[in-house]
Formats: structure tokens, C-alpha cells, sequence
């Protein structure tokens, strides 16, 4: 009985640890990386249980690929679901498994097969630092709420600093656009600069400023868009 009862004790507290272990490498991979290349730039971006990853050249102006999706861990093993691809729809709703490594603001994880080192660029440690949906828009001097109907989807990620957008449908293995880059968001004022945009390559370079604030846990986003129009926005976190 002594013997049982010590065997208990210890799958419990193995049971715990692993889950420590899982908690620890989850916040770990939280944030943005980085790996530079000639001719071409990667960014990863890992926020709440969402990763994009997106590939282009920013001197040129070129939007080279995009893909993403959902993402859970298993100790130090990574399980992703593909959301979107903007090279290869195929890949929509495929699942795979990497093993991967943190140390010293490096991430050691293979993509397709290659091990790569990507470089940390943030932490997600910032009050903007999640996934987002646009839930209300104002309409005639009303905030009229948003109703997302049929399966197209539209994401906003943001880590500490940089932010990404994707218009994607799963359902159907659509992809119908993406843009990021960096931004920054104090004393009210939130400005991005776009470093990529799938559909408009003039749109690259470009700083956009909008007044900014978080109130009861919901972004609300005002300014002009890139036409000039006047918008009020409320976005709100996807769970």
C-alpha cells in the first residue's frame, strides 16, 4: 500500500510539472520573431493560441507569402492547424508537430521540414498584445454592432510590436488579403507602419496614426482611413 500510494504521489506531482513545463514554454514563445535574409525578411508572430507567418522584402516592396492558423503546446512540442495559406490552400486545415527550443532570444523550430533560428524581436509584453475582431463600427453617429456572417473571417495580431491583419476564409480555403508591419501605441495615440500588404505594394512605407484606447477590455480605434474617411472601430478580443 505504501508502495501505491508513493507511485500516486509521484505521477501527480510528474503530471504537474509537465504542466509548468507546458505553461512556461507557452509564454516563452509568446511575441514576435525574426529571421532576415538577403532578399528576403520572415516574421512569426505567436499571441494567444494564433500564429502568423509571413514572408516579403521590404526594400522592394514585395509581399512574398503568408500562412496561419491555431496553435496548442505539448511540453516542449508545438501542434499547429493551418488557417490560411496564400501560397498553397491544400495546406488549409492540415495539422502538424514540431519540436522546439528557446534560449538566449533565440527560437530553434523547423518550418517545412528545415530548422531554422529566428530571432526574438518582442515579448508580447504590451496592453494592445493580442488577437482581435471588429465587433461595432459607427453608422450615422451610432455604434451599430458588427454580425459575422457565413464563414469569411478577419483577424487583427499584435504582439509588443508589430501587427498583422489576414482576411481568410477556412471553410472554403480562402485567402483574400494580409498586411503588417510595426506599431506603437502611448499617451492615446496608435501608429502603424505598414512593411507588407498583399494587395497594395504602394501602400508599403506608409504611417498611419489613429487616437487609441482600451475600455472595458475592448479597443476602440478612431482616425481617418488610408482614403481619408473618418472611422470609429471597436474591436474586441478573440477568446
Amino acid at each position: 500500500m505504501k508502495g501505491k500510494c508513493i507511485l500516486v504521489v509521484f505521477l501527480l506531482a510528474l503530471t504537474v510539472m509537465n504542466s509548468a513545463i507546458a505553461q512556461t514554454n507557452s509564454a516563452a514563445i509568446t511575441g514576435a520573431w525574426q529571421i532576415k535574409e538577403a532578399g528576403k525578411e520572415e516574421v512569426l508572430i505567436f499571441q494567444d493560441g494564433f500564429f502568423f507567418h509571413t514572408a516579403y522584402n521590404k526594400d522592394e516592396k514585395r509581399f512574398i507569402y503568408s500562412r496561419g492558423g491555431t496553435y496548442t503546446h505539448k511540453a516542449d512540442v508545438l501542434e499547429c492547424k493551418i488557417s490560411f495559406n496564400s501560397l498553397n490552400n491544400d495546406e488549409v486545415g492540415k495539422q502538424f508537430s514540431a519540436k522546439y527550443a528557446i534560449a538566449n532570444n533565440t527560437l530553434s523550430l523547423p518550418i517545412n521540414g528545415e530548422k531554422q533560428i529566428w530571432q526574438r524581436l518582442d515579448d508580447s509584453s504590451a496592453p494592445l498584445a493580442g488577437v482581435w475582431r471588429i465587433t461595432s463600427r459607427m453608422q450615422d453617429g451610432k455604434l451599430m454592432p458588427i454580425h459575422q456572417t457565413g464563414s469569411r473571417q478577419t483577424y487583427k495580431i499584435l504582439s509588443g510590436t508589430r501587427f498583422q491583419w489576414a482576411a481568410i476564409d477556412p471553410e472554403k480555403k480562402e485567402f483574400s488579403g494580409t498586411g503588417g508591419g510595426t506599431y506603437t501605441f502611448s499617451n492615446g495615440k496608435y501608429t502603424e507602419t505598414i512593411e507588407f500588404f498583399s494587395r497594395d505594394s504602394l501602400r508599403v512605407g506608409a504611417s498611419l496614426s489613429f487616437e487609441g484606447k482600451l475600455e472595458n477590455g475592448e479597443w476602440h480605434h478612431s482616425g481617418r482611413s488610408s482614403k481619408g474617411d473618418p472611422i470609429y472601430e471597436v474591436w474586441s478580443r478573440v477568446k
